[in-house]
């Protein structure tokens, strides 16, 4: 097949589209595990939340059967591309190479472990733009992981359909 071919794509057909009660039930879900960060945040003056959670939350309460929405998917993707960028940000300094080397070790590492988790790839670029400290690891990486994911347990389950998670470990 050409390059050309390729790049037209294969033609096929859009994915089904989502029932509406589907739909009410992503959005909730999202709205609630966002909302109990976002609250911690404001409360605690400690930040519980960074923008990959938003996608996270997408494919947690969107799909929550794909594998990347698993709880050890989300955990581990987030705290190795987050300890990725942490590493090359204070060991190997803020260049644009070190960000780049960054990002494509935590992708590595994410399919080594079997972790992949798509949000979790922002991870080292936020890390380098807040210009993180290693604290940024356990809070809010970890901790707000933790907490997504316990949202999404608690609340997945409550559809008659569904069963989350597929695996734990």
């Amino acid at each position: 097949m050409s390059y050309i071919k390729k790049i037209k794509g294969n033609k096929a057909e859009l994915p089904p589209k989502v029932e509406a009660i589907e739909v009410a039930f992503a959005f909730i879900g999202a709205f609630i595990a966002i909302s109990v960060v976002a609250y911690l945040t404001n409360s605690y003056e400690n930040i519980f939340i960074m923008g990959s959670f938003g996608a996270t939350c997408v494919l947690l309460f969107g799909f929550s059967e794909s594998p990347f929405s698993q709880p050890r998917n989300i955990f581990f993707g987030h705290v190795i591309s987050t300890f990725m960028g942490l590493f090359f940000f204070h060991f190997v300094g803020d260049y644009w190479w070190s960000l780049a080397l960054a990002l494509a070790s935590a992708v590595a590492m994410m399919l080594l472990t079997r972790t992949v988790h798509p949000p979790a790839g922002s991870n080292p670029v936020i890390v380098f733009l807040m210009g993180a400290s290693w604290d940024f690891l356990f809070l809010p990486t970890a901790l707000g992981a933790m907490i997504i994911i316990l949202v999404g347990v608690l609340y997945n389950n409550l559809h008659k359909k569904r069963v989350y998670p597929n695996y734990w470990i």
